[in-house]
C-alpha cells in the first residue's frame, strides 16, 4: 500500500489516547523486521531513520531511505518514513525527496533561545514542503546558576510551562519530553515520572513522544501511553534482540561463514521483538480503513 503519513497516524493515536510504534532502522533486515512484526501484530508503524544511521551509511541517506520505501510499499499494514534526531540543515532538506512523511528535528544540543530559533526556522521550512515535524527541548534546567541539563541526561525533566511557550512559538506539530527515559539502555529499569506527564499532557496540544523507549519496563511503557504518549521510539532494543541472537547462533556454529544464516536468524529475534512491544503498545486498531 502507499506510504502513511507519520502524522496522520500518530493525530490517530493520540486522539484514541494510544502509540504508535516508531522503530529506528539501520539495515535492510531492520526494515524487514520491523514490517513482518507490524504486520503479524496487524498494526501501523513508523521506520525511522537517525542521522547518525545516514552517517554509519557513509553519509548517504537514499540507498536505506528507498530500501525503507520499496519495502513499506509492499507492506500489508500502514507503514511511514520518518527522519529522525536531524541536526543537520542540509539532511534535513533531502527528506521530502526521499519518501519521509516526517522529521524530528533536534536543536537539544542548544540552549533554550537557539533551540526556540533553529526549531522555529526548521518547522517553518518542514510545514512549507508538507511535513510533520517532531522536536525536543533544548538543554533542561539551567535555572539559578546550575548549569543547563542536556534533554537525554539521566536527570532531565521537561518544564511544563517551557514546553508550552516552546510549542506555541515554534509551531511544531509533537514534542519529545523528557520524563526519566534515557537513549541507549541496555537494561531495562527507565522509572518514568508520570506525574509529569500528567501535567505534560494536560497543558500541550501536541502529541507527546517518548524516546529511549529500550530502557523502559512494559508496565511503564503501558502508563506512559496511559498518560498521554502517543508516539513511542524503539532502537537499542531492536539491536540488542539482533546481536544476541547473531552471538548465540555463531557460538553455537563457530564454523559458519554464510552471512544468510546469523543474519536471519537476527532478523527473526527483530521480528518477535517489534511484535512484543507493538503488543504491549496495543496501537493495532489504529490502522486506517
Amino acid at each position: 500500500m502507499p506510504l502513511a503519513s507519520t502524522g496522520e497516524l500518530v493525530t490517530a493515536a493520540s486522539a484514541a489516547r494510544a502509540a504508535v510504534a516508531a522503530f529506528n532502522i539501520i539495515t535492510l533486515e531492520h526494515i524487514e523486521a520491523v514490517i513482518a512484526g507490524a504486520e503479524t501484530a496487524g498494526a501501523p508503524v513508523v521506520l525511522q531513520v537517525s542521522e547518525n544511521a545516514v552517517k554509519f551509511r557513509y553519509g548517504r541517506l537514499l540507498p536505506l531511505a528507498r530500501a525503507a520505501v520499496a519495502a513499506a510499499e509492499r507492506a500489508t499494514v500502514p507503514v511511514a518514513l520518518h527522519l529522525d534526531h536531524v541536526q543537520s540543515d542540509d539532511l534535513l532538506r533531502q527528506a521530502p525527496g526521499a519518501g519521509f512523511s516526517s522529521v524530528m528535528y533536534d536543536a537539544a544540543r542548544l540552549p533554550y533561545a537557539d533551540n526556540l530559533y533553529a526549531t522555529r526556522a526548521a518547522a517553518d521550512w518542514a510545514h512549507a514542503q508538507g511535513l510533520w515535524i517532531e522536536a525536543e527541548l533544548g538543554q533542561i534546567g539551567g535555572k539559578d546558576g546550575r548549569p543547563p541539563l542536556d534533554a537525554h541526561a539521566p536527570g532531565a525533566r521537561t518544564d511544563p510551562d517551557q514546553a508550552r511557550d516552546f510549542v506555541a512559538r515554534t509551531g511544531v506539530d509533537a514534542l519529545a519530553v523528557a520524563i526519566g527515559s534515557v537513549h541507549a539502555m541496555t537494561t531495562r529499569t527507565a522509572s518514568l515520572d508520570h506525574a509529569l506527564l500528567k501535567r505534560l499532557s494536560a497543558g500541550l496540544t501536541v502529541p507527546l513522544v517518548l524516546h529511549g523507549s529500550s530502557g523502559v519496563p512494559d508496565d511503564g511503557l503501558v502508563d506512559a501511553v496511559a498518560g498521554g504518549i502517543a508516539k513511542v521510539n524503539v532502537g537499542t532494543a531492536l539491536n540488542a534482540a539482533m546481536t544476541g541472537a547473531i552471538r548465540e547462533f555463531l557460538a553455537a556454529n563457530p564454523e559458519a561463514v554464510d552471512s544468510r544464516t546469523y543474519l536471519s536468524v537476527g532478523r527473526e529475534a527483530m521480528t518477535q521483538e517489534v511484535r512484543r512491544i507493538i503488543g504491549v503498545l496495543a496501537p493495532g486498531a489504529l490502522s486506517p480503513s
